[in-house]
């Protein structure tokens, strides 16, 4: 793994000579801002799968004469080169693509109606997460930066980014398949910038935070080997589910009593049971499915470590036998330090009294494969309307989840002044 680069300037930045005319340009581009979103989130496309909304991407960076766009980054991924008029350092600007595998039940004028398959399986398709948003305010921080080039000191690299949501089971895909294929190279960027809209915040509210932001996300899969007799006499069997159930209660001793959590918080969670066919039979195995949590790489290691022995102790003890799958997916979230506080500034400008300092998420985002290649910073936006309490409404990946439009044009506003500001702010070779 490459080592993160410095930031060119930590120090805290100030408002680019171009701050005046980014606001000017933000508002003149919201119809359409809004037109791009409420086609996207009516034409949603699964991880791996975007091929329409990258054509959309694609075409709109072509028609604005950038310098370079490829196109096919892990499988559909979308890299835009904007050089600017004056010399300067690069910038990455990121955008995630994928819907969920959900059925909308909003009764919108633009709802989505799409199914297809998944994993298997007919679903519906939803920007429940609210990607449709981030891909329309980058497309419009592509048109206002598109439109001051000559102005801009450096160069905007553009990342529309595949299957945050993960990729369909067997495909690789995402931001660390995007790095391995060059997505950060020729040129490679000091800084990257990325935001996500929220149900958490109402409209227009800037959420930020420094250091580790949200959860590493790690995948655990428990199979429990009994041995299936009749449930009128378990002593002629081993029993795998009474077995699974010291396992789902052993596990959630991890956190509460082997993790320093006045540290950092963690979270061991089981999601999925699956065993036994009929109620009077005790069958030969059950599988325990959930995810693991962290904010620290040592103690998500030691979580990892711990989940393992400790079922296979509990299995043994039973005589049943135990087999362990961890699989780590997503590292931690981390906004670099510096490159927050250098940044603090504009966050402060463009959000004014709507800048809030936010709590650690134990969600997670695989915009944290680009933080470990370069600084990187990950804010949030919220989008839940004025007048309706942030804690009740529907959340991210509910089928009811709605983004209040209103936020967006201060979206591009927020990534503009953030591209802006830091190219300005570094010194000249």
């Amino acid at each position: 793994m490459n080592k993160p680069v410095e930031p060119l300037n930590p120090a805290p930045v100030g408002a680019s000579s171009l701050a005046s005319l980014v606001d000017q340009h933000a508002f003149a581009l919201e119809a359409a801002v809004i037109n791009w979103r409420r086609d996207l989130h009516q034409h949603p496309e699964l991880g791996n799968r975007e091929f329409r909304t990258a054509g959309l991407v694609a075409a709109h960076l072509r028609s604005l004469g950038f310098d370079e766009v490829r196109t096919g980054v892990a499988h559909t991924g979308v890299v835009g080169l904007l050089k600017g008029g004056k010399p300067g350092p690069v910038v990455a600007l990121r955008a995630d693509m994928d819907a969920l595998p959900v059925t909308e039940f909003n009764e919108l004028p633009f709802r989505s109606q799409v199914r297809t398959q998944w994993n298997g399986e007919e679903v519906g398709v939803m920007h429940a997460c609210g990607h449709d948003c981030h891909v329309a305010i980058l497309m419009g921080v592509a048109s206002l930066l598109a439109g001051l080039r000559e102005q801009l000191a450096g160069s905007v690299k553009f990342i529309f980014q595949p299957a945050e949501e993960m990729p369909p089971a067997g495909e690789d895909g995402g931001a660390k398949m995007m790095i391995a294929e060059g997505a950060l190279d020729n040129p490679r960027p000091g800084a990257i910038f990325g935001l996500h809209v929220t149900s958490r915040q109402n409209t227009g509210r800037v959420g930020w935070r420094s250091g580790p932001t949200m959860a590493s996300s790690d995948y655990f899969r428990i199979e429990i080997a009994g041995r299936q007799t009749h449930g009128a006499a378990p002593w002629q069997g081993v029993d795998p589910i009474v077995t699974s159930a010291q396992v789902v209660l052993g596990l959630q001793t991890i956190v509460s009593r082997t993790q320093d959590i006045t540290r950092e918080p963690a979270v061991v969670t089981v999601g999925i049971i699956k065993g036994g066919v009929r109620e009077n039979i005790i069958p030969d195995k059950v599988e325990l499915r959930g995810t693991i949590r962290t904010f620290d790489e040592g103690m998500r290691d030691d979580i990892h470590e711990r989940v393992t022995t400790l079922a296979e102790a509990i299995a043994r003890g039973n005589k049943a036998g135990c087999t362990v799958c961890v699989q780590k997916n997503y590292p931690v979230t981390v906004n670099d330090p510096a490159l927050t506080a250098a940044m603090l500034p504009t966050l402060q400008r463009v959000a004014g009294e709507s800048l809030e300092h936010v709590d650690k998420i134990t969600g997670s985002e695989d915009f944290s494969f680009f933080q470990q290649q370069v600084p990187g910073l990950f804010v949030f936006l919220g989008v839940t309307p004025p007048g309706v309490d942030a804690r009740t409404a529907p959340p991210n990946h509910s089928p009811l989840f709605q983004a209040d439009e209103a936020a967006l044009v201060r979206g591009v506003k927020l990534l503009a002044h953030l591209a802006c500001d830091w190219l300005e702010a570094q010194p000249q070779a």
